[in-house]
């Protein structure tokens, strides 16, 4: 089969199309003939190394989070799946192949909705702004929510999030993502690139969700964005409000939870989610794609399929 994989960390030169066996499930895990995976942002810090501390790899080590796709083959020890179904998980990588084995238990029904190749957009972005939405932000009904990041994968699906918890949402973007934002039901757009984001808010915010990295002095503006007593949360760069400032401040790495990642796809199946797709593209392009969200010339979710 073909996978897509590092020998090494370094620049997006690194990713290989290898021919190599299919894997074998092992007891309780299902091989999983794979439909698609997704692109994010947080592997080009896998591929390079500035993330080897968060994600060792063993070399070589194939890519790939996100994983949507039809079980062919299951191992001992597993009930569900059965083979034939359609499934969708977050995996360790290994998904940029044409199979991949995964633990049973790591995986959900893949939404009835959409095509499966689209599922993949679904977990690694789905479940970190199901995560900054519910758990860190606490989002509750009338509360006025800022996104920055707005027009990337996580974005799209805090926006509609947010939405659904009854938030009035104001989504910082790009004018190259202006238009798919707008798709979502943001409430409001501040074209970051055209002024401070400051300047577009007649009030401070409950809640702030950062899905932006930023340096400490850009990180320090999004404080006083948020109303006393508001919570900022943050994907990326940690954010301390200074001593003194009521303001609840978080950072996490999102895990994964197979229970969010289902009620997300009952989401998307009752038609109160969609998985904003920006562009499907084959493995023989991965590489590409990498150097063009180093170059920030991507938005939303993109598919990669075999």
């Amino acid at each position: 089969m073909q996978a897509m994989r590092i020998h090494g960390y370094g620049d997006a030169a690194v990713i290989r199309r290898d021919d190599i066996p299919p894997p074998v499930p092992g007891p309780g895990e299902v091989l999983i003939q794979v439909a698609a995976t997704s692109f994010n942002p947080s592997e080009i810090g896998v591929r390079s190394g500035m993330l080897r501390s968060l994600f060792p790899l063993d070399l070589p080590h194939t890519l790939g989070w996100d994983v949507a796709g039809t079980v062919v083959e299951v191992g001992s020890r597993v009930r569900t799946p059965a083979v034939g179904d359609q499934v969708v998980g977050l995996l360790a990588g290994g998904a940029a192949a044409e199979y991949v084995s995964a633990a049973a238990d790591a995986l959900v029904p893949a939404p009835t909705s959409i095509p499966l190749a689209h599922a993949a957009a679904l977990p690694v972005a789905g479940i970190t702004a199901w995560q900054a939405v519910f758990e860190h932000g606490r989002v509750a009904p009338g509360q006025r929510v800022l996104i920055n990041g707005a027009g990337g994968g996580i974005g799209g699906f805090a926006i509609q999030l947010a939405k659904h918890a009854g938030a009035h949402v104001i989504a910082t973007a790009s004018p190259r993502s202006t238009a798919a934002v707008q798709r979502l039901a943001a409430d409001q757009i501040i074209d970051y690139t055209a002024r401070f984001i400051a300047d577009g808010l007649d009030r401070p915010v409950d809640v702030v969700l950062n899905l932006v990295a930023l340096s400490p002095p850009q990180a320090a503006t999004l404080v006083p964005l948020v109303r006393r007593g508001g919570v900022l949360v943050s994907v990326t760069t940690p954010i301390e409000p200074p001593t003194g400032v009521p303001v609840t401040a978080t950072h996490f790495v999102a895990r994964n939870d197979t229970s969010q990642l289902a009620a997300l796809v009952k989401l998307v199946d009752a038609g109160a989610v969609r998985a904003d797709i920006a562009a499907t593209r084959p493995f023989a392009d991965l590489a590409s794609v990498h150097r063009e969200a180093e170059a920030n010339r991507t938005r939303s979710k993109i598919i990669i399929i075999p």
